[in-house]
């Protein structure tokens, strides 16, 4: 059954054949994932998980330590042992359990340059089964988006790459490495936010595409996904005119039922991307975002991690009445609850079985793209400096720590000798980044210099690591500077 048929009874609906206000509120909670701040639960969490809260998502702000988010999670699980608890843990710059250091994994970008199905699912795997010690039983990962567009500012290293048949290899294999160790996976951001300069959790982008290359390109990796039989996929906060002109992807029926449900035969849990997202809710606020989404098709709402139990009332409140004023049919919002709590039984929690493994120093260092300028650099006996400039993360990544600076392995200018040979690494590289005026500088003051670029390739960079992980800085340093020894861990 498509999206756009069930909101049909909705103006049908009557006051004597509503669902009961307690049982619209469970139902409607059940479609629910929030997040809140700080680093215990609060009281109104678990109030709301013994009221039928759906979904609890962690974000990197929750966590101060190892051993409080143990502490976090066993809280959680005390009140539910079967809640969906959630996080963005896509390994690579992506990551909410090693926020605080940088993820052990490499990422998607050099999995995929990797190019070796049976080591993404490896990675996956691995993922899963930290997060399985944990308690969290769904992922929102893979990112299945084809990065088109060199300068996209939110997705980039996040893809696994440009080509469509190639992301969708690797899509399916760490979805079913994630699935095989036992964690939900959540293919994104549907319909494909790869051919975009705008981030969507600052604006509502939009990609103007024809219908031929969104099925050539877009499409092919969830395509995989759904055959990889992908327990959940991710909408995106994007416009896709070519499909609906008038709703961004989270809010269209076209999209997330005529195209998602009918055409592409996914019959998962269809999540939105954080509601709280300027994309999603700038315009109209969250509670009325929520009430689109359900009505449109979706089946569990990311509320971001900031709610507060002020708006998640309210949005519990504003489901209730949509049913109630006839905006959402209530058949729609039963669908959801059901989507979702199926999603619940077929993943529960489970113990850590040392699944997966990380890729080794040297297949990283391999994945690597190295300018006849950076072999030369390497070879040249000089003594090496590293300097490394900061750039802005988005929002999705956030502030993981990265490239040398997060081993210890960065120096500052002040610190050069007048013989050194010096790496400046950065990443987003755009041509006004000051990285490459510094690097002309530099140059005219005698150093050979290289520029390293630890993010997505948008030209002149000599050394392109596609990625800022922790194992990928480690590589990164033990490729420029193997001299350095006694790297943090």
């Amino acid at each position: 059954m498509s999206t756009s048929s069930l909101s049909s009874d909705s103006t049908q609906a009557t006051e004597s054949t509503l669902p009961s206000r307690a049982e619209l509120r469970i139902l409607a909670a059940g479609t629910l994932m929030p997040g809140f701040q700080g680093m215990v639960m609060p009281n109104w969490i678990a109030t709301a998980l013994k009221a039928g809260l759906g979904s609890v998502c962690i974000y990197g702000t929750n966590l101060s330590s190892p051993a409080q988010l143990a502490t976090l999670m066993g809280q959680l699980r005390a009140v539910s042992s079967s809640v969906l608890l959630t996080l963005d843990e896509e390994g690579g710059d992506v990551t909410r359990l090693h926020y605080l250091t940088g993820s052990n994994q490499p990422g998607n970008a050099v999995l995929g340059r990797i190019d070796d199905p049976a080591t993404t699912a490896s990675s996956a795997a691995a993922i899963a089964d930290e997060l399985n010690s944990l308690g969290f039983n769904l992922n929102l990962a893979p990112d299945a988006d084809v990065n088109s567009t060199a300068a996209n500012p939110v997705i980039g290293v996040r893809s696994f790459g440009a080509d469509a048949s190639h992301v969708a290899t690797h899509t399916a294999a760490w979805t079913t490495g994630l699935q095989g160790a036992g964690v939900a996976a959540c293919a994104k951001h549907f319909p494909g936010h790869g051919d975009t300069a705008t981030d969507s959790h600052l604006a509502l982008p939009t990609i103007e595409v024809d219908l031929q290359t969104l099925r050539e390109r877009e499409l092919v990796p969830f395509g995989a996904a759904i055959a990889a039989n992908v327990a959940s996929i991710m909408t995106s906060h994007i416009m896709v005119p070519v499909l609906d002109a008038e709703n961004p992807a989270t809010f269209s029926p076209a999209i997330l039922g005529g195209l998602l449900r009918d055409s592409l035969g996914f019959e998962g849990a269809i999540i939105t991307d954080a509601l709280d997202m300027a994309g999603a809710s700038a315009q109209t606020g969250i509670e009325i975002a929520a009430v689109r989404a359900l009505a449109a098709g979706a089946d569990l709402l990311c509320l971001g991690s900031e709610t507060t139990p002020e708006r998640y009332e309210g949005i519990l409140e504003a489901i209730v009445a949509s049913v109630h004023n006839g905006q959402l049919a209530p058949s729609r919002l039963r669908e959801a609850a059901a989507r979702t709590a199926k999603l619940t039984r077929d993943y529960p929690p489970r113990p850590a079985a040392g699944a997966g493994s990380t890729p080794d120093q040297a297949r990283i260092t391999a994945a690597f793209e190295l300018s006849d300028a950076a072999r030369a650099w390497l070879a040249d006996a000089a003594q090496p400096v590293l300097v490394q400039l900061e750039t802005e993360a988005n929002m999705a990544v956030g502030q993981v720590p990265w490239g040398a600076r997060a081993l210890d392995a960065a120096s500052e200018l002040t610190n050069v000798g007048p013989a050194a040979k010096i790496a400046l690494i950065g990443r987003g590289l755009d041509p006004a980044h000051q990285i490459w005026g510094l690097a002309d500088s530099l140059r005219a003051q005698g150093h050979r210099v290289i520029v390293v670029e630890c993010g997505w390739p948008r030209g002149g960079a000599d050394l392109v690591t596609f990625g800022a992980s922790r194992s990928v800085s480690r590589a990164l340093v033990g490729l420029l500077a193997p001299h350095i020894g006694g790297l943090r861990a």
